[in-house]
Parts: structure tokens; sequence; C-alpha cells
């Protein structure tokens, strides 16, 4: 994460609200426990192999407990690294070091699951055009830090907020009548309100992407839940003219036989909505 990112006011008050949660008023084990002076060093050390996302987080979580921690990152935040490798250091108070110690790892270990399943993905699809990508089924309030993970993992950003592109799915279909008086609403609206945003049309079937084709103006369909041979026909149909998204219950199982078809892009809610953290833990040293 770059430093404008970090600066991004959404950060510093989702790390805020995640200490608040944990420590309320007060981390009462390690005050009846450990002197206010007492100082010492701990080490984030990863249990099991995969891609690091978060490590810019992590200090920063630290940085807002107590100033006085020093947190000395040893990887950088994409890195694919070995199980049993120190991750980092933090040195200072050890009521902070243990007080702030759920939150970074909860933070870093979600994160750093999100960036290793996308890995896997785009591994699995490597050799193709086809480029893996995200959704925006992520955990409420989490989804800046959830879609930077994907793409430490390698993977590409869909659509952050619905502001930020049109996509005419079923339910939009459905309530406008048709494929055809869809797009055709939707030009209208955005060429009367001078809104610059790419289009997209999800698609369940041939007859639909053929209405996407002969309408025109759209950037992007998608293929949901087509079967292979119909997502072959369809990108043979599409022939170039715009970008071809399969999604719709994609697996690692599956992902390259769908890549295969010549789609462009694949999008996974799982990589989101349904990651296993990567098991990472705090060490106290000395």
């Amino acid at each position: 994460m770059d430093g404008n990112a970090l600066n991004d006011s959404r950060i510093g008050r989702l790390i805020e609200q995640a200490l608040f949660e944990d420590v309320g008023f007060g981390d009462i084990t390690s005050e009846s426990l450990i002197p206010e002076e007492q100082t010492g060093t701990a080490d984030l050390v990863l249990k099991e192999s995969g891609i690091i996302s978060g490590m810019d987080i992590a200090r920063v979580v630290y940085g807002i407990v107590d100033g006085q921690v020093t947190f000395s990152a040893a990887v950088r935040d994409g890195a694919l690294s070995e199980k049993g490798m120190i991750l980092a250091s933090v040195n200072g108070p050890v009521r902070s070091l243990l007080t702030g110690e759920r939150v970074m790892l909860n933070f870093l270990q979600r994160m750093s699951g999100i960036a290793t399943l996308t890995h896997k993905f785009v591994h699995a699809v490597a050799g193709t055009k086809a480029r893996i990508t995200d959704t925006r089924k992520t955990a409420p309030g989490l989804r800046v830090l959830d879609k930077k993970a994907v793409a430490d993992g390698g993977g590409v950003n869909h659509r952050f907020a619905l502001d930020s592109m049109v996509l005419i799915k079923d339910n939009h279909i459905a309530a406008a009548g048709s494929v055809t008086a869809a797009i055709d609403r939707c030009r209208r609206y955005l060429r009367s309100r001078s809104i610059d945003v790419k289009i997209e049309v999800e698609t369940t079937s041939l007859e639909q992407v053929r209405e996407v084709l002969d309408a025109g103006g759209v950037d992007r369909v998608m293929l949901d839940n087509y079967t292979a041979e119909a997502m072959r026909e369809a990108v043979l149909l599409v022939d170039g003219r715009m970008e071809v998204e399969a999604s719709g219950g994609v697996t690692l199982a599956t992902v390259r036989s769908i890549a295969e078809t010549g789609v462009d892009l694949i999008s996974v809610g799982a990589l989101t909505h349904s990651p296993k953290a990567l098991d990472i833990s705090l060490e106290y040293r000395h």
C-alpha cells in the first residue's frame, strides 16, 4: 500500500474502530501483569507458507496503539513467504505490544489469506489471457483492505462501489423489461448527466449476448454460470468487440477450463467472501 493509500481516512477509522472493539477501555490483563516501564521485542512468525498482505496496516495499528513501538518489516506486501519466516519485529513497551497484538493479527491474517487464495487462482490460469478479479462480496467495512489484498495476490480489482461503473445485472434487466431496454435507459441516463463510466451487462444466455452486441455501447459482457462450451461460443460471438467476463461458482478445480475458453476476466467471489486466514503469530522474544 503506498503512502497515499495509507493517508486514506477510511484506514485510520477502520483501525480505530477495531481497537476500540478489542481493547474497550483498557487491556486489564497486560496492565495487571506487566510494569508500565517494561520494554521488549516480539517477532511476527509465519506458520504456513503464503502471500503476505497487510504489513503497512500492521505498522499503523501499532502506531495508533503507542507511538513508542517500532515496527521493522522483513518482507513486503505481495511477497511469497515460507513457513517459519520472521515477517517483522516489534519493539517497545511490552503492554503495548500485547494490547495491539490481536487487532494487528486480525488484519494481517485476513489480508494475507485473501492474497494467498488469489495467488492460487492466478497461478491456476497462468499461460492464458484470463485475469482473476474480485467482487463486492467483501466483509462490510473492510472492502478497501480486501481489495488491496486481492491486488497483492496478483488479481485485479473489479468496481469498488456502485458509483464506479455500471453493471446491469439480472434484476435490473427484469425490472427494465429486457436487455435492450436496460442498456438504452442506462446510456440515455449517463449522457444526460455527462457521466463517463464503463458499462457491463450480465447475461445468462447466448441470446442475451446477441442482444448486448446489437445494442452497442457496452464495454464488457458477463457470462453468468455458462458451461465451458457456451463460454467458447460467446467469446467467438463477441470477437474482441468488448471484454468478456466469466462469473458464477468458480473454483480452483474449474478455473483453468474457464480460462481456456478465451475469456478476458474471471470473477471469483470466494476470494473475499470466504478466505482462510493465513496462520501468523506474534512471539515474545525478550
